[in-house]
């Protein structure tokens, strides 16, 4: 099958007709019709039958689908990788985070960013951990800052700080003015639990693993920000990065550091063989400055 072959079959098969795979395509009904019989006549085989007005899939297509299916989202990312590569000089910058930086330290960088290059556009994108090497690799992103990402094959990363996870919790939980607390001070405490929170709830349960600490949650929710919320309405207590908990303190909720502290890196990452831009460079630069103020 050639290319347009997979196109044309891949979106009749999807979209149930050659109407809408023409539309979807953007393209005439006569010119998917010929490129569906051509794509036919090379198999040897039909791929369809018409019933009812509508092309059902024949079985040797349904068994060819999934091959196809994998080419086309390959094609898709080619054109998106090659879409982005295009238009990586015209002034747009893409970048990735960990959804933490976007309380107060991505926002702040950013005014710095627009009062140098007004004119620049950004595009923000959330992501996890698991997701940025493809967002790299396709050209989704130029530049991602995460905590404590693993080593990736073809990313280069940039160290830009230690941080530290932090207690969230009501004011007089702990009778330790000095905001200090040990996770002796957790064992048998029922937190705010944060589902399949990435590295750095393997930081945490590696340290009270180490220190044979034993704590339970009722309450699980998917983010950070859902757990500090929580904490503010007086729910309980969690633990969350730094950068989360400085960017949701309400009246009535205030934050303990671990002693010893519980740390992390914040990393800047990009392709190892595309340096980064200078509007990248330059934002690098503002998160810098404001890492320095905190």
């Amino acid at each position: 099958m050639r290319l347009r072959h997979i196109e044309v079959f891949h979106a009749i098969y999807t979209t149930g007709s050659i109407t809408n795979a023409a539309q979807f395509l953007h393209v005439s009904q006569p010119s998917v019709s010929k490129v569906l019989a051509h794509a036919e006549q090379q198999l040897g085989f039909a791929l369809f039958e018409r019933v009812k007005g509508r092309l059902i899939p024949t079985e040797q297509a349904k068994t060819l689908f999934n091959e196809v299916d994998t080419i086309y989202r390959q094609l898709r990312s080619v054109r998106n990788t090659a879409e982005n590569i295009k238009n990586s000089d015209s002034g747009q910058l893409n970048i990735g985070i960990t959804p933490a930086l976007g309380f107060d330290l991505l926002p702040k960088a950013l005014i710095k960013l627009k009062q140098h290059a007004p004119k620049v556009h950004t595009n923000i994108q959330v992501l996890h951990n698991e997701n940025v090497q493809q967002a790299l690799m396709e050209h989704k992103i130029d530049v991602a800052f995460m905590f404590s990402p693993p080593p990736l094959a073809g990313i280069k990363s940039h160290h830009l700080c230690q941080s530290e996870l932090v207690v969230m919790h009501p004011e007089h939980y702990f009778s330790n003015t000095l905001h200090k607390v040990s996770t002796e001070q957790l064992n048998g405490v029922e937190l705010i639990g944060i589902k399949d929170s990435g590295p750095l709830a393997d930081v945490l349960f590696n340290r009270l693993t180490e220190d044979e600490i034993n704590i339970s949650s009722s309450v699980e929710v998917q983010t950070y920000f859902i757990a500090a919320r929580l904490v503010s309405h007086n729910m309980g207590l969690t633990v969350v990065d730094e950068f989360t908990a400085q960017g949701n303190i309400t009246d009535g909720v205030t934050i303990s550091h671990f002693e010893p502290p519980i740390n992390f890196s914040l990393q800047a990452l990009h392709l190892n063989d595309k340096p980064l831009s200078h509007l990248a460079t330059q934002l690098l630069g503002y998160i810098r400055e404001e890492l320095e103020l905190r």
